[in-house]
C-alpha cells in the first residue's frame, strides 16, 4: 500500500492542498476524491490515511508501528476499507449490510492511533438503501473519525452526500507520468511511451492495454487501413473467418483502435502538426495514409465502425457481422 506522497505521481495541487489542511489541522471529517478511473485517487487516499493514522503532521514518519502496518497492507486496527461486493453474475454493489458494518467500525474507539480512518472505494456503487444509511453517519459522525469516499462517477452520488463531503477533483495523468509508472514495472521505454499515448490519461488503462496486447491490436488496425481499398473478396473472407474466431471483447477492442486511428486522421486533415493527436508515435504513418482518406471517406468509415460496434453487442454471428463490415468498408 502507498504510504508516501512521492509514491503517487502527478496531482501536485491535490497533494499540496491536503498537506496544507493537515499542517493547519483543518481537514474535514469527510472527503470525496473524484475523477477518471486509474489516475491514482485511491493511492492518494491510502497516503492520506497513513498520514492521519501516523499522527506526526503532514507527512507520515514511515517507521512507527502504524506506518509499518499500512505499508505492509496488514489489518491496521484503526483503518477500514469498504469495496463493492459482487454476488453471482450481477454487478458489484455496496449494500446496506456493508454500510452497517462500516458504521460499527466508525463507532469503535481507536486502538493504535488517535483516530479511525474509513475508506469507501467506488462509492457510486452504493444502492439507495446503503447511500441513505451512510448519509446519517456523515451527518452525525461519532468520535475522531475521517471518511474518504473515492469515485469515478461523482454524479451518481446523492446530492445530500456530496454536500457533506469536501470535494477534491482529480484530472488525467500526463503521458510522462504514465510512462514512468510502466517503466517502474519493467516495461521498456519505447513500449511505455506508446502505451501512455493510448491510455487517455489513465495508468490503469495503460496496464490493461499492456495485458491485452493493445499495441499489437493497434498495429493490426493500422494494417487494415493500409490494405482496405485493395482487398479482394478472398481477403475479406479470410479476415472475416479470423475475426469470427476472435474473442468478442478483443474484437471490440480492435474496433476501438480503428476508431482512434480514423479520428487521428481527421485531426491531421485539419492540421498536420496538431498536438491533439492521440497517437503521436504514429504521426508519420498516418500522414502517409492521409491522401487515401479524404474527410468524407473518414466520416463514412467512422459511421460504419460505430454501427459495427453496436452489432457486436448482439448475439448475431461475429463472422457474418465482420463480413458485412468489411464489404462495406472496402467500398467506401
Amino acid at each position: 500500500m502507498e504510504t508516501n506522497w512521492n509514491q503517487v505521481l502527478g496531482h501536485g495541487q491535490q497533494k499540496a492542498e491536503l498537506r496544507t489542511m493537515l499542517r493547519e489541522e483543518r481537514l474535514p471529517h469527510a472527503l470525496l476524491f473524484s475523477g477518471p478511473e486509474g489516475v491514482g485517487k485511491k493511492m492518494l487516499a491510502h497516503v492520506l490515511a497513513t498520514t492521519l493514522l501516523c499522527g506526526q503532521g503532514e507527512t507520515a514518519c514511515g517507521s512507527c508501528s502504524s506506518c509499518r502496518l499500512m505499508r505492509l497492507g496488514d489489518s491496521h486496527p484503526d483503518y477500514y476499507e469498504l469495496t463493492p461486493e459482487k454476488r453471482g453474475k450481477g454487478q458489484a454493489v455496496i449494500r446496506i449490510e456493508q454500510i452497517r458494518e462500516l458504521q460499527r467500525e466508525a463507532s469503535r474507539a481507536p486502538v493504535m492511533s488517535g483516530r479511525r480512518v474509513l475508506l469507501i472505494d467506488d462509492a457510486d456503487r452504493m444502492n439507495e438503501a446503503a447511500a441513505n444509511s451512510l448519509l446519517k453517519t456523515l451527518e452525525e459522525p461519532v468520535g475522531n473519525v475521517t471518511f474518504i469516499l473515492v469515485t469515478s462517477a461523482r454524479s451518481a452520488l446523492l446530492d445530500t452526500i456530496l454536500s457533506r463531503c469536501m470535494p477534491l477533483s482529480f484530472g488525467m495523468l500526463s503521458r510522462e507520468h504514465i510512462a514512468q509508472i510502466l517503466q517502474a514495472r519493467g516495461t521498456a521505454d519505447t513500449e511505455a511511451l506508446e502505451l501512455a499515448d493510448l491510455a487517455d490519461g489513465s495508468a490503469a488503462r495503460a496496464l490493461q492495454l499492456q495485458a491485452e496486447d493493445g499495441l499489437q491490436l493497434r498495429d493490426e488496425a493500422m494494417q487494415f487501413l493500409r490494405e482496405r481499398q485493395h482487398m479482394d473478396m478472398l481477403r475479406v473472407w479470410q479476415l472475416a473467418v479470423a475475426w469470427g474466431e476472435m474473442d468478442k471483447d478483443k474484437l471490440t477492442q480492435w474496433s476501438r483502435y480503428l476508431n482512434m486511428l480514423l479520428r487521428d486522421l481527421l485531426v491531421l486533415r485539419e492540421d498536420g502538426a496538431s498536438p491533439l493527436l492521440l497517437q503521436q508515435d504514429k504521426r508519420a504513418e498516418l500522414m502517409e495514409l492521409l491522401p487515401a482518406y479524404p474527410a468524407a471517406r473518414l466520416y463514412r468509415l467512422l459511421a460504419l465502425v460505430h454501427a459495427w460496434q453496436r452489432r457486436l453487442q448482439s448475439n448475431a454471428s461475429p463472422k457474418l457481422q465482420a463480413e458485412g463490415f468489411l464489404i462495406r468498408a472496402r467500398e467506401v
